[in-house]
């Protein structure tokens, strides 16, 4: 049975910002974060007339200012700017784990899964919109929908991914929204954070 579909449908939108950035770098040879989060949102969110864009989420792992002053600085930079610059913003950061030097982040891809599903069972949106690839957010996509069911009440959940050839698949269970060149390049942070 069909749920009752709003009008209009509230939209979060939640980042996974180094998977993204790896996803640009693949596809349009991007040489550093240069996206601005809540552009992108807007972005998206304009596609489609019947959304209205009142949650953004962003998550990464930071090096800390001991092993990557560069990198520390430059996202704590930009997570304060956007932050300040939009109510509607929201950060989570982690520092990032060292195993033989290379840094990974921990506990990152988990907050954004229980987040998802917060916002699902709470009812705080409509549409959630995932600027990831990673094809574990699946599992959060189930939850999603089953969650709907349960609640009897209409959910949708997308992806974002980069339009390039070699980046062939979004998440499953989720809608695929294809993100041009020419829509990142529109969506270019005016600060430079380095």
């Amino acid at each position: 049975m069909p749920y009752s579909e709003p009008a209009i449908k509230r939209v979060y939108t939640f980042f996974d910002l180094q998977n993204l950035y790896l996803s640009v770098k693949a596809a349009w040879s991007m040489k550093y974060p240069n996206f601005d989060p809540i552009a992108l949102s807007e972005c998206v969110t304009s596609k489609f007339k019947d959304w209205a864009l009142t949650g953004i989420r962003l998550y990464t792992g930071v090096h800390t200012a001991e092993k990557n002053l560069f990198w520390h600085n430059f996202w704590n930079r930009k997570l304060t700017f956007h932050k300040n610059a939009d109510r509607r913003v929201d950060v989570f950061t982690t520092p990032l784990h060292y195993n033989n030097g290379v840094p990974s982040e921990k506990g990152v891809d988990v907050r954004i899964a229980l987040d998802l599903v917060r916002a699902a069972r709470l009812n705080r949106c409509d549409v959630v919109v995932l600027f990831s690839r990673d094809t574990d957010f699946a599992e959060a996509a189930k939850e999603i929908r089953a969650i709907a069911y349960e609640k009897q009440r209409w959910i949708k959940i997308a992806s974002v991914m980069p339009d390039h050839p070699a980046l062939k698949r979004g998440i499953d269970g989720t809608d695929w929204i294809r993100l041009s060149k020419s829509e990142y390049e529109g969506c270019i942070d005016s600060n430079d954070y380095r």
